[in-house]
């Protein structure tokens, strides 16, 4: 190869890097390869103490910004991840909260600006392998939607990616999960998933076995643990988090290179 092979993920807020993305960073960064998170916003529309919201008394913009990108940095230690990049864009709140109105918030960026910076970092490290979310942001949050803007934009700007994934979660091992949960009488009243949460198994091109990091992961969850209200995984028996956190989805969004049609290494072709 000509460059290092290098795996970049482009996030929304801090702790998205965990879920989709912390076990294909903990393996990869073990086996050699070069990490990159580019976290795009700074989490401001995060819970604040005691998990209250935006607008709600005791929510302070700023130190939940603090305190979210501290947590940051513990989770990637955990995880291994090499760089990370921040952009720290306004985040913009979920979809139909106020704070999708400001006029800075990540969702109202133009899009050539943040495009633009994120290509300077796609040329800077020259992944041969990004990964972010899909066209509708897994579930419609304004800021995931313009992540996978930004990333296919500044792809083709630079032309630099070999192959772009978007993470995902099969509905199916979602229904297998929480039948699971039910069968040993812990399944969450609310597990905080929007409805339209989760991608049909037949639009799946990846998996790759990251059980080796199921600790890890978790331990970069704990990490975030201001927003631990809303991250069900944490409550969960130890079990039920391992059949959760073991297996990370991956849409090919495109490659450049030959690779098998259903892949279990994102690097398939490349190596």
């Amino acid at each position: 190869m000509d460059h290092e092979l290098t795996l970049m993920a482009v996030h929304a807020h801090p702790d998205d890097e965990v879920l989709g993305t912390g076990g294909v960073f903990a393996k990869y960064a073990e086996e050699g390869i070069r990490t990159v998170l580019v976290t795009c916003t700074n989490g401001e529309q995060g819970d604040g103490p005691g998990g209250v919201k935006p607008g709600e008394p005791g929510h302070d913009e700023a130190a939940v910004r603090a305190r979210r990108l501290e947590e940051l940095d513990e989770s990637v230690t955990h995880l291994g991840i090499a760089h990370v990049e921040l952009l720290g864009y306004r985040d913009s709140g979920m979809d139909g909260w106020e704070g999708n109105q400001a006029q800075d918030a990540f969702a109202n960026v133009p899009l050539d600006e943040a495009a633009g910076r994120l290509a300077a970092l796609m040329e800077h490290y020259r992944p041969q392998v990004v990964v972010t979310y899909d066209e509708n942001g897994n579930y419609g949050h304004p800021d995931h939607i313009q992540a996978n803007r930004i990333t296919l934009a500044a792809a083709e700007a630079t032309g630099i990616p070999d192959k772009v994934y978007y993470t995902a979660v099969p509905r199916e091992r979602i229904a297998e999960l929480f039948e699971y949960l039910r069968s040993i009488d812990a399944a969450p009243e609310d597990p905080g998933l929007p409805e339209d949460f989760g991608t049909p198994q037949e639009l799946i091109t990846a998996v790759v076995d990251v059980t080796p990091y199921v600790e890890r992961k978790r331990k970069a969850l704990e990490a975030h643990a201001s927003q631990g209200d809303s991250i069900f995984l944490l409550r969960m028996p130890a079990e039920a988090q391992h059949r959760a956190l073991s297996p990370e989805f991956f849409i090919r969004h495109f490659t450049r290179v030959s690779s098998a049609e259903h892949e279990t290494d994102l690097f398939d072709g490349l190596r």
